[in-house]
């Protein structure tokens, strides 16, 4: 028997340390490239999902698997329709998916606590309503491991939507997460995105929601993912996707990234900012963990990939200065989170792919005449007429596959690159992080100005907390 906590989740003893645990898995994407939400994006994705099924791992009983899911963009006139309570218009309220405990004095303790999270942050509840599933759908074991699944929906009373409203969403998980730790787990809070996922096989996701079988459930986008865990161990909130990614591979350079990360958000927040980093968290949720801090701080979803999945730039003679410049400078704020790994990625309104420098994980991609996006680590996980198949495409160590629903069109990563490596004078901030030391010490007007830019980025919300 592993040593495990309360909530399921490993403690160190004896020789066993979480953080050597790695994974590898089977992930993809579907999107609409023009972002015509329907049902059919939601059924090709869960059918891509089960065609993954191979990828993932299974337990000693040889049926229960070690974790599956779909992210998509929340279904506004599904929930208008099924829910008793009234809701604002869509992207004035977000949804969380919590998943609290099975035994019914201990989830009203917590949903209690949830409230009063809420309640302290000036936060309005909508409603609460708890996710249909069909028990009968999974085996014996991922039943006896199953939490209790509910849907919160919560606004502010100044109507907020956008980025102003996701921004308290996110900060009121972080408070939820920080009061209520190791007592339930989050798998999803935002105006934007939802996730269904568990310790499923792929082919028990949608029939274990039943939510995802209703002709209302639309989106134009999902990520799906199938976990097959090599020395990891499956549980419910370790199953994928994370709130902003799908994984496949792992991630070796973690320790260092984390050191990198804690004593730079250390400068930026005095100790203010709450706790970014879940230290129980695997590789690929520490990784989602700082990108998501990122893209609530002032960097776009694209940007924050670059800087934190680099393409080989170093060694590259045909680098664009400009480019060179960006990831030269990025490079003194963290290092590489390198792999071997394929990640896709989402905030609700752009959807992308991206393969780290290495370039060892299978990534592949078609747009079809109809404007539809296919991205899978494995080929034939949908139904395409070769006749309809624009573009077949692999993707190159470092480049980026990035769909963008409200502008309509994939963004070339050639461009994309150009105009974030453009956004900033990087040869300047590069002068100014450069130090002179004379006679061993720095001069201090040449300190190091590389997180001053970060906090400039984060200064909207650091007034926030």
């Amino acid at each position: 028997m592993l040593p495990t906590s309360q909530t399921g989740e490993k403690v160190t003893e004896g020789l066993y340390r979480p953080e050597f645990e790695h994974d590898s898995c089977g992930i993809g994407l579907y999107a609409d490239i023009k972002g015509r939400a329907t049902n059919d994006v939601v059924r090709t994705a869960l059918k891509m999902l089960t065609r993954l099924d191979h990828r993932a791992g299974k337990a000693a009983d040889g049926k229960t698997g070690d974790g599956a899911g779909i992210l998509v963009q929340i279904p506004d006139r599904f929930f208008q329709e099924v829910c008793t309570f009234s809701l604002p218009e869509a992207g004035h309220y977000g949804v969380g998916m919590f998943f609290l405990p099975q035994d019914r004095s201990s989830r009203l303790v917590a949903i209690g606590k949830i409230k009063a999270c809420i309640s302290a942050r000036n936060m309005r509840l909508y409603g609460e309503r708890d996710v249909p599933v069909s028990e009968n759908e999974i085996t014996p074991l991922a039943r006896s491991k199953a939490p209790f699944m509910m849907q919160m929906f919560i606004g502010t009373a100044s109507h907020d939507s956008g980025q102003a409203l996701d921004i308290k969403l996110y900060l009121l998980r972080k408070a939820i997460e920080e009061k209520l730790k190791g007592e339930i787990y989050v798998a999803s809070l935002s105006s934007q995105t939802l996730v269904y996922k568990g310790m499923l096989r792929a082919k028990e996701v949608a029939a274990y929601y039943t939510d995802l079988q209703d002709e209302r459930f639309i989106s134009s986008l999902a990520l799906v993912h199938s976990r097959y865990s090599t020395n990891t161990f499956p549980s419910w909130e370790r199953a994928h996707p994370n709130r902003m990614i799908v994984h496949n591979g792992e991630i070796n350079t973690i320790r260092g990234n984390i050191s990198w990360f804690n004593a730079m958000a250390k400068r930026l927040s005095g100790g203010r900012l709450p706790q970014i980093i879940d230290p129980e968290g695997s590789d690929s949720a520490i990784f989602d963990n700082v990108l998501e801090f990122l893209t609530f701080h002032g960097f776009s979803l694209p940007h924050a990939i670059m800087m934190m999945v680099p393409e080989p730039w170093e060694g590259d003679s045909e680098l664009p200065d400009y480019l060179r410049q960006f990831y030269e400078f990025h490079s003194r704020l963290m290092e590489p989170w390198d792999g071997p790994m394929a990640l896709g990625f989402c905030n609700g309104k752009q959807i992308g792919a991206v393969l780290d420098r290495n370039g060892l994980r299978p990534a592949r991609y078609y747009i079809t005449n109809d404007d539809k996006v296919v991205f899978s680590s494995e080929v034939g996980v949908a139904d395409l007429d070769p006749a309809n198949i624009r573009e077949r495409c692999h993707l190159k160590p470092g480049q980026l596959l990035l769909i963008d629903t409200e502008k309509g069109r994939i963004i070339p990563s050639d461009e994309l690159k150009k105009e974030i490596s453009l956004s900033e004078n990087y040869q300047e901030l590069l002068k100014k992080t450069v130090i002179e030391l004379k006679g061993g010490a720095a001069e201090p007007e040449k300190l190091p100005v590389a997180c001053d830019f970060i906090s400039r980025k984060c200064r909207g919300i650091r007034m926030k907390m």
